[in-house]
Parts: structure tokens; sequence; C-alpha cells
């Protein structure tokens, strides 16, 4: 079954249950951040495609559709989109440090960034398929904010805080033992101490350093993996920061910025890595010891799905 179903102008998603426009471009121009709150109540008000739902994706939703394997754009190969503009999209999620800030993604490669909210970026309006189970997890973020950063009112906001789109974490999320941490919304088990190694290393060493503990199965299990930026991004919570990390995760030492396991197809001596203080996606040379490693193990299911974009 294909993975992006053409239904007139609009794509379907199978994979997640979102509909997206099929011309990633219909704002036509960058727009800021307020002005794509209104650009899409107009969409609704006119009932563009036949639908009065549409909303600004969030920080999730647009990630979703990114693929780790191709540039320009960063969409899966079998894609149907058209009018793609292989820069800066925005999301309706702020930045839970500084929310005078939102976070946009670049369709030419990936990346996920914030910046201020009178930027101006493209906006890519999507809708949730009706009675679809949907498989991908809210960002967190509970607040809507005013153009100060100030928090006001959800209600008619078009915000990430208004809809709280996504599946809701299993309660509790975190099991824990003396060692380990078994994270209950993703069936992956990471090292309770998220500094385990002490220090910074190169990417090379995070696969020698992961090999050497399966090889002596140290702490009683022999498949660990350095893991892939999905399952990185998986832990991170928009209502939070410094770490952006669910409140109640019993995880130590947190450090600021970890290395994924996949490598950046812009320039492969590069891999994509997680910054931990707001959840920024970027990417780190390979050969520098600039980035910290966090063991995973368990389900592969995001690391399938990478297989297949």
């Amino acid at each position: 079954m294909n993975r992006f179903l053409k239904q007139n102008e609009v794509v379907s998603d199978t994979q997640t249950g979102l509909i997206w426009t099929i011309n990633a471009s219909i704002s036509d121009f960058p727009m800021t951040w307020n002005e794509a709150l209104t650009f899409i109540k107009e969409l609704n008000h006119s009932e563009l495609c036949g639908y009065s739902d549409w909303k600004l994706p969030n920080r999730k939703e647009l990630i979703s559709l990114m693929s780790y394997k191709t540039i320009n754009p960063s969409l899966p190969p079998s894609h149907t989109f058209i009018n793609i503009f292989t820069g800066y999209y925005w999301t309706s999620t702020s930045c839970a440090r500084l929310p005078e800030q939102a976070w946009y993604i670049h369709l030419g490669g990936a990346r996920v960034f914030k910046g201020m909210k009178l930027n101006s970026y493209m906006v890519w309006p999507v809708r949730i398929a009706d009675n679809y189970d949907t498989n991908y997890f809210q960002t967190g973020q509970r607040n809507c904010y005013g153009a100060n950063g100030d928090i006001i009112d959800c209600d008619n906001t078009g915000q990430d805080g208004e809809f709280q789109s996504g599946l809701h974490c299993n309660n509790p999320r975190f099991l824990e033992n003396a060692n380990f941490v078994y994270d209950n919304a993703t069936d992956l088990t990471w090292f309770k101490n998220a500094n385990f190694n002490n220090d910074m290393l190169d990417w090379n060493s995070a696969f020698d350093l992961v090999e050497k503990i399966n090889r002596e199965c140290k702490y009683g299990y022999n498949d660990w993996r350095v893991p892939s930026l999905d399952e990185l991004e998986s832990l991170t919570d928009m209502s939070r920061h410094s770490p952006a990390l669910p409140v109640d995760n019993p995880f130590i030492n947190v450090q600021e910025f970890y290395w994924s396991s996949t490598t950046s197809m812009y320039e492969n001596r590069y891999a994509w890595v997680l910054y931990m203080k707001d959840g920024a996606v970027g990417v780190g040379y390979k050969l520098l010891s600039e980035f910290y490693l966090w063991p995973v193990r368990g389900n592969k299911t995001q690391k399938e799905r990478n297989t297949l974009l």
C-alpha cells in the first residue's frame, strides 16, 4: 500500500492519518507566525478543498513528513506533493524557554530550529483524517502565547496548545530501576545515567563504545545501539526546557547534545544530533568529540520507519 494517497487537491498520509494540501506552497509567500495562524483561519472560512478544520501543523506533525535519506526536499521519495519550497516552514509549536519564538523546519534538509515569530516562513496546512487512529505523539505543549510571550487563553488561537493533537503518552510513561529507564510510550529502554561515558566523543567512537558494552554484556544486555534521530526526538517534550524532557522523567546527568546514528544526506561527514536544552535538531561533524552518547535498546519501530523513508 502506498503511504501517500492523492485525493483531488489533498494528500492522505496513511502512516499518520494526517491530510495535507497537495500544494506545499499554498500561501504563495512567507508569513510571520501570527499571519500564518490567521491565514489558516481564512482557509477554514473559505472551506479550502471542502474542509473547515485545517490547522498549522505542530512540530511532531511536520517532522513526521521528514525523510533523512533525501534532500531538497527532505520528503519520502514516494510523496506526491507539488510546489515544495526547500526552505523554512512554520509549525504551531512555541519554544517553551523563549515563547516569543516558535519552531520551524527546513524542507531542504529537515533541520528543526526555533526563531522569532516576527520572521517570515512558509505555511503548509494540515488536517486530521476523520476517525483515524494516529501513531504520532503529542508535542507536550499545553500553553498558548501572545505576541510578547505571555501565556494566553488557547481558545481560537490555532496554536499547538489549543489542539494538542496526537497520542497521549501512557501513564506512568517511565519505569525505572537502578540502571535503566523503560519508556512505556515507545517501548524503548535507555540508560538512566544519560552521561554514562562521562565525556563527549566522536561519532565513530560512539559506535565503538556501544559495540564494547554489547560484547562485554556488562549491563546485562547485548543489543544496545546508538539511537536514531527519531528515537532521540521521541523523548522531547515541548512544554519543557533545560532539558526538553517530560516533567516525570527519572533520567540523571542529562547533557546538552547527543549523537544520533543517522547520517546527514547533505554531507556524509556529518550526523544528526539533538540539542536537549530546547529540542533543536541539527548536525555535528563526525570526527570531532563534541557530542555525548545515550545508548538505547528495544523497539525497532522507529528504526524501521527510517528504512521506509
